[in-house]
């Protein structure tokens, strides 16, 4: 088109009809059968439901029905919730004070404008009544069978905007996102049972978890045993902190815990669950010198706040939150998890252990190509044959006849004294390979790394000098000048917090920036790539921990090479003072890099190993 031609004529606004309305609505609603169900189960929440029932077919594409014991609603009700923007939940008074899952009223009509959708429901002593909707289009109210509660039928989901089916995913994928959907708000509702069964081909029960009992940590704590596992259960930290009006619960796993992908990260704000990228941010710091970076935390946190200093409605899924003092929320998070790191850290998870036992194998003849019968401890009666190789294994003959041999551990002869072994870490009682350290309890033994151990303590006490001396400044012959653009006012907003880091910034003439000293620790530095690694990560997350982390990860290199090297053999001294300062060290169950520093092994799991038990 050239710039002679002549100008488009003026478009002309119109006014939509309420079936485009509502199949817009659902677009940003109702982005996938995960998406209908999440605001299905959250109405029946809202109705004070004790059991709900989810069923669905093909991924939720054919059939989606959702059945609870709440309130109900009258046959007056049925219309007027397939109505835009009616709603139970608030009075549109105040939009600040939220405190329903649902509050906007546009689920319901939206799923009617793309799908088939029933709606039975009974309040307690009245009739029950359903009404139909098809692709926006009302059928009149009839009577219906329906003991209590409320059912909610949609099938054929999308058939009224076909190319929103293009888009979906396999059944498959689409189930598992239903699935997780359930998950996360059985664990934001542990007082409420939850049952999810596909319907594609026959039944088949998908998840079921009753209804808790108790006071809210054991409800919670059984909850999350049931969707997350036991092991996370108990290789967790209970969370419980509290700062201006924000308070914040639940369990996070220990960093011997870790994962390979963020799939076991929950977070919920007011009881609702959310995808907040700061937030989950937030948890990743709370755990940023003990993981390494390719491993990720486990955790399910609950974040309550007086509603009016939160507000959720910035997504149309409800899935995001903006906070007013969302620096608030982060600190509470990074410090929560950090005390809970301090208390906790010394333990190792229990699945370390656990591995450690699914390695050791009996020995056995070589493997043949006919499988061997299962092996047969003996354990009461040794038999004839046993007898006269024990006999000759201990007569004198085998010792003149032996070769030399050169142990590769150091053996502490001595009986530990019982106040020793009654210590978490026990005594000392060998070292094998110049590295491990053998230690007994009470209750069995601990095997100790002793460099990484070493390595964990040698760290926490150079960070702990840091901080007690502050952190030392080189100054720049020549200030370094970067050219920022509209990034340098929000870089100089957090001038405070990086001079108390050791790096020195001051205004430069528009958009730009005088570097005058940086921390000396980092040698020589590339400013300009380190400034703009500070401004993304207060981009994404509210607030920089890059130069923090580049200190530490130079202390925790100097921490490496001072520690004591595999291949140094310690005298019975040396190794338990080194299991003392352990137990007195935070963070002493990892080192640097999120590896176990030690595993504990009880004397029941010994004893299993030689089939005693």
């Amino acid at each position: 088109m050239s710039l002679d031609e002549p100008k488009i004529s003026r478009p002309i606004i119109r006014q939509l009809d309420e079936a485009a309305i509502n199949r817009i609505a659902a677009g940003e609603v109702v982005e996938r059968p995960a998406s209908a169900v999440k605001e299905l189960v959250e109405n029946a929440l809202d109705a004070g439901a004790t059991r709900i029932l989810v069923e669905v077919a093909q991924g939720g594409k054919a059939l989606i029905r959702v059945t609870d014991d709440g309130c109900g609603m009258t046959p007056a009700d049925l219309p007027l919730a397939l109505s835009r923007h009616a709603t139970s939940k608030i009075d549109g008074t105040d939009l600040l004070n939220i405190r329903s899952f649902g509050f906007r009223g546009e689920a319901l009509p939206s799923l009617g404008a793309v799908g088939r959708l029933r709606i039975t429901s009974r309040v307690a002593g009245l009739e029950a009544h359903e009404i139909r909707v098809t692709g926006g289009a009302l059928s009149p109210i009839r009577p219906a069978a329906l003991s209590r509660g409320t059912v909610v039928e949609l099938r054929d989901l999308f058939f009224a905007t076909p190319a929103r089916l293009k888009f979906l995913r396999s059944d498959r994928a689409e189930m598992q996102a239903i699935t997780d959907v359930i998950r996360r708000l059985a664990m934001a509702e542990p007082a409420v049972g939850f049952t999810l069964k596909d319907m594609t081909e026959g039944e088949r029960v998908i998840l079921r978890v009753d209804p808790e009992t108790g006071d809210i940590w054991q409800a919670l704590t059984a909850r999350l045993s049931a969707l997350i596992g036991a092991d996370f259960v108990e290789n967790a930290m209970r969370i419980d902190a509290e700062r201006e009006g924000l308070r914040l619960t639940g369990l996070a796993g220990l960093p011997t815990y870790s994962r390979g992908a963020a799939v076991a990260q929950y977070i919920f704000v007011n009881g609702r669950p959310v995808r907040d990228k700061q937030l989950f941010g937030a948890l990743r710091a709370g755990y940023m010198d003990v993981l390494a970076r390719d491993r990720h935390p486990a955790a399910a946190l609950f974040v309550d706040c007086p509603p009016d200093r939160v507000d959720v409605n910035v997504h149309p899924a409800k899935s995001e939150v903006r906070f007013r003092d969302p620096a608030a929320v982060r600190s509470l998070i990074v410090s929560g998890l950090r005390h809970g790191l301090m208390q906790d850290g010394q333990r190792a998870a229990s699945t370390v252990g656990d591995g450690l036992l699914a390695a050791f194998r009996p020995e056995g003849p070589a493997p043949t190509s006919t499988p061997l019968p299962p092996r047969v401890y003996q354990m009461d009666r040794p038999s004839q044959s046993s007898l006269i190789r024990a006999r000759d294994w201990q007569s004198p003959q085998l010792a003149e006849d032996s070769t030399p041999w050169t142990p590769s551990a150091r053996v502490d002869a001595g009986a530990p004294a019982p106040e020793e072994t009654s210590r978490p870490l026990g005594a000392a009682r060998a070292q094998l390979h110049e590295n491990y350290i053998i230690a007994q309890t009470e209750t069995g033994m601990v095997i100790v790394d002793a460099h990484a151990a070493h390595e964990r303590l040698v760290y926490e006490r150079l960070k702990r000098q840091m901080d007690e001396n502050g952190i030392a400044r080189q100054a720049l012959l020549i200030p370094e000048i970067v050219t920022l653009g509209a990034d340098a006012d929000r870089l100089l907003s957090h001038a405070d917090d990086l001079a108390a880091l050791g790096l020195v910034i001051e205004p430069f003439g528009p958009g730009t920036i005088a570097v005058r000293e940086t921390p000396a620790l980092l040698g020589s530095v590339a400013v300009e790539p380190l400034l703009r690694d500070i401004l993304d990560e207060i981009d994404d997350l509210g607030r920089s921990e890059a130069l923090r982390a580049r200190l530490d990860a130079i202390l925790s290199r100097v921490a490496c090479h001072g520690s004591v090297r595999t291949g140094r053999r310690m005298s019975a001294e040396e190794m338990n003072a080194l299991l003392r300062e352990m137990e007195a060290t935070p963070k002493s169950g990892q080192c640097n890099h999120g590896r176990p520093t030690f595993v504990t092994l009880a004397m029941s799991d010994i004893e299993r190993l030689f089939g005693r038990s």
